[in-house]
């Protein structure tokens, strides 16, 4: 089997459509985008196949993106399974008149090879080559336990109308817009319609403006086809002094059917902002029923199993 370089690197100009509505910095949801896409072009370069998004976690926001921006998203391939690729992904920034880059985020995505058959298909095993390849090649070995915790936390947890937090659902069809070079809609594109989803849902409950600070956990079960209608639901879970934790399942399902399928879940942690743009406190929501209790523990269960995850050892940035 052919494959290519086990890294791939995007440069481009952060443009005026990709500034969020509110704050003047650059949505979430299309770095997100920018994620998936550069460890899909990653994950095919090494495969030399089609590959799905099969999982992101532990996105942090940690610096701003502005409009006119240069933008660096590094893909680099770190372990590899039978089928499935572990792909570190780094996101700089910098004015291009100073140059000077800087972290905007730091996660992992793992993608899986599909052969003809729409079926996953075995990789080429990656073997690291150097000190850091070592080091990226054992945190992702590390973190394969900790990760299925989380998938087996989320995916345990019912969401029904006994629930009383605040819920925020958008409908709408996917287009042929988002359709990705498998005919199907992008997973970057779903990620950015989970970060609307939980901006929506944050705003409604904060009366206020607010930013994501996190989106993790993120599993993709099924393809979204183009021409299926899409619901997002996002729903509050827990609340602290400033944050909110919210948890978002999108469904899709042919027009000419009833019933909805899952396609993917993720929880996002939003902020809210003042009026100058600083975070502020937000009005606590406390659980009324038996499943608001629930589901308010079980943010609080997923915050400890991420807190032993979120660190991602050092990524050598090359000289610009």
């Amino acid at each position: 089997m052919m494959h290519g370089a086990p890294e791939v690197t995007l440069r481009f100009l952060a443009s005026p459509n990709d500034v969020a509505s509110i704050g003047g910095k650059v949505h979430a949801g299309r770095v997100l985008e920018w994620i998936d896409k550069a460890a899909y072009a990653c994950a095919v370069g090494w495969s030399a196949t089609y590959c799905v998004t099969a999982y992101v976690g532990s996105v942090s926001f940690v610096a701003p993106i502005d409009s006119g921006n240069l933008v660096e998203v590094r893909a680099k391939l770190v372990y590899t399974g039978r089928s499935s690729m572990h792909i570190r992904v780094n996101v700089t920034s910098a004015d291009p008149k100073i140059g000077r880059y800087v972290t905007s985020s730091d996660c992992m995505v793992i993608f899986v090879a599909m052969g003809a058959d729409a079926r996953p298909t075995p990789v080429e095993p990656w073997v690291p080559q150097t000190d850091e390849d070592a080091s990226l090649y054992n945190d992702a070995v590390n973190r394969i336990d900790i990760r299925a915790r989380i998938e087996e936390a989320m995916k345990g947890q019912v969401y029904s109308s006994e629930g009383t937090a605040e819920i925020v659902t958008l409908r709408f069809f996917a287009a042929p817009t988002d359709v990705n070079w498998g005919g199907k809609t992008h997973g970057g594109t779903v990620m950015r319609w989970i970060d609307e989803a939980a901006l929506a849902c944050a705003s409604t409950w904060s009366g206020l403006d607010a930013i994501t600070v996190y989106s993790g956990g993120i599993r993709f079960y099924r393809p979204i086809p183009i021409g299926h209608l899409v619901e997002v639901e996002a729903r509050l879970v827990h609340t602290g002094h400033s944050a909110m934790h919210i948890s978002t399942h999108v469904r899709s399902r042919d027009p000419r059917e009833r019933e909805f399928q899952l396609t993917t879940h993720c929880l996002t942690i939003m902020a809210a902002l003042d009026d100058s743009g600083h975070t502020t406190a937000v009005r606590p929501w406390v659980p009324v029923t038996d499943e608001d209790d629930r589901l308010d523990a079980h943010a609080r269960h997923l915050s400890q199993l991420r807190s032993g995850s979120t660190h991602l050892p050092p990524l050598q940035v090359a000289a610009h």
